[in-house]
């Protein structure tokens, strides 16, 4: 440990997750890594991996787990937030349809910046709703390229499948028809941010009438081209 707060359990963790940035290690190597005793070392990564700061790789090994990506996203939400006015206006411009951005909040997905159509029938979600992770474009973006062990866990009740989901990544964007809600077709896809992350999910929705069945051979690629400049406006660059 090279730099000591004085806080030692502070200090012990702070090992831990340094040497986890490295990449997976085993219990004996955090312990060789860090000088730590290995009842040391194992009770604070295991508490880690209670507060989802660290988790398990498939051989058992410790790595940086999700909530330092969410807290990490958290911190640069300032920039998501300052940057979407525009793009969704354009977008909303240009497709004729509510815009809409979503983060995910636990097992919900949050609305956190709108621009919806000027006059006309018209999918309206507020800032501020929290919708399902269940159903919906939106909710099949902030999904499709989560860990697999929660992936399957998320997919309990969902209107969509693995299969549908395996789509998602392969195509870049998705796609719903009365999913969420009845009558109301949706295009998204992802806002990515630091090491190609995804942030948020980028969407345009309204009714079937006007989307048709097939809403992503209409709109993904407008919607597919704004996410891909929202994201290169919150990616920091050198």
């Amino acid at each position: 440990m090279d730099t000591l707060s004085g806080v030692g359990v502070l200090d012990k963790t702070t090992a831990i997750l340094g040497t986890l940035e490295a990449g997976p290690t085993s219990l004996a190597g955090l312990v060789a890594a860090t000088g730590l005793a290995r009842p040391t070392a194992h009770r604070l990564a295991v508490a880690l991996e209670h507060h989802r700061l660290v988790a398990r790789d498939l051989q058992g090994r410790f790595v940086l787990g999700p909530r330092l990506a969410e807290l990490s996203a958290a911190a640069g939400e300032d920039r998501l937030l300052s940057a979407a006015g525009p793009v969704l206006t354009e977008l909303r411009d240009l497709t004729g349809e509510s815009a809409h951005l979503y983060r995910r909040r636990g097992e919900q997905r949050v609305c956190v910046a709108a621009v919806e159509r000027v006059a006309g029938l018209r999918d309206t979600v507020p800032v501020g709703s929290s919708l399902s992770m269940k159903a919906g474009a939106a909710a099949q973006i902030l999904l499709a390229w989560e860990e697999p062990e929660r992936l399957y866990t998320a997919l309990r009740g969902a209107r969509f499948t693995a299969t549908a989901l395996s789509g998602v990544r392969r195509r870049g964007w998705s796609q719903s028809v009365g999913e969420r809600e009845p009558g109301v077709a949706s295009v998204a896809a992802p806002v990515r941010g630091p090491g190609n992350r995804v942030v948020a999910a980028l969407a345009v929705s309204g009714p079937i009438e006007r989307l048709t069945r097939h809403p992503g051979s209409r709109f993904a690629d407008a919607v597919a081209e704004a996410a891909e400049r929202l994201s290169a406006a919150v990616t920091p660059h050198p």
